[in-house]
Formats: C-alpha cells, structure tokens, sequence
C-alpha cells in the first residue's frame, strides 16, 4: 500500500513537472515573439513587476525600463531565435537556460550574434512569471 502510495505520488510530481516545463516553454517562445513584434502588453504580462534584469554588459534595468527600450532596441532586428532551451522544474520555481541568436543590421550590414541566458520564473498564485533574467554574449564559447 505504501509503495502504491509512493508511485502515485511520484507520477502526480512528474506529470506536474513536465506541465510546468511546458507551460513555461511556452512562455519562453512567447516572449521571443513579442520582443520582435514590440507588444509591450504581452511582455509585461510575462514579466514580474519586481523583474531583475541584467543586460549582455552587466548593467541592470527594471520592468519599465526594459519595456521602454524593446521598440527602440528590436527596431533593426530581424529575427530573435533560439537555437537551444532547457527548462529545470524545482517546486514552484523554474529555471529556463538556451542560446538565442539574433540576426540584426547594423550600418547596412547583416550581424548576427549569440547570447546564452537564463531565466528564473516562479509559479506566483497558480500562472508562471519571470523574476530575473540574464544575458551573456557568446563571443568565444562553443556547444549549447
């Protein structure tokens, strides 16, 4: 009986894992779609109004100051893709880890660059919400 138990308890925790890592793909994806669209709406919705973020040369910006620089900064970007995502369940906090690639032109040529990011979500009152992210560029750094 008390293996039942076990086993039932542990299926509930994995289907509930694999739920949170794919609800919080999900996200992840629409986050990518509304930074290159400049739906600042969508973004907001996604983001904790506490949202730490710090930027690819270490300076920090909050939730409104990065929503006021999305149209400004996507203007020349072309494409915003990941090239790879892992999410990590722990409870009620989830951790999102990829490379994005982001294709851009600047002074009329095509640049493409790397970044590997992690973000940290939390499951705050039953729907997922980014508290922190953080990008690092790639500029010598191999695999995913």
């Amino acid at each position: 009986m008390v293996a039942l138990l076990c086993t039932s308890a542990t299926r509930g925790f994995a289907q509930d894992e694999a739920t949170a890592r794919a609800q919080v793909l999900g996200l992840e994806k629409a986050w990518n779609q509304a930074y290159k669209a400049g739906d600042i709406k969508a973004l907001s919705d996604i983001l904790d109004n506490s949202l730490v973020l710090v930027e690819d040369d270490g300076s920090l910006k909050t939730k409104s100051e990065f929503l006021a620089s999305v149209k400004a900064a996507n203007a020349n970007e072309e494409q915003v893709a990941p090239e790879s995502l892992t999410v990590r369940v722990f409870g009620d906090t989830a951790i999102a880890i990829g490379v994005i690639a982001v294709k851009e032109t600047k002074a009329g040529k095509t640049v493409v660059h790397r970044e590997r990011f992690i973000d940290t979500w939390i499951n705050k009152n039953g729907s997922w919400i980014c508290i922190a992210t953080d990008a690092t560029p790639m500029t010598h750094a191999t695999g995913n």
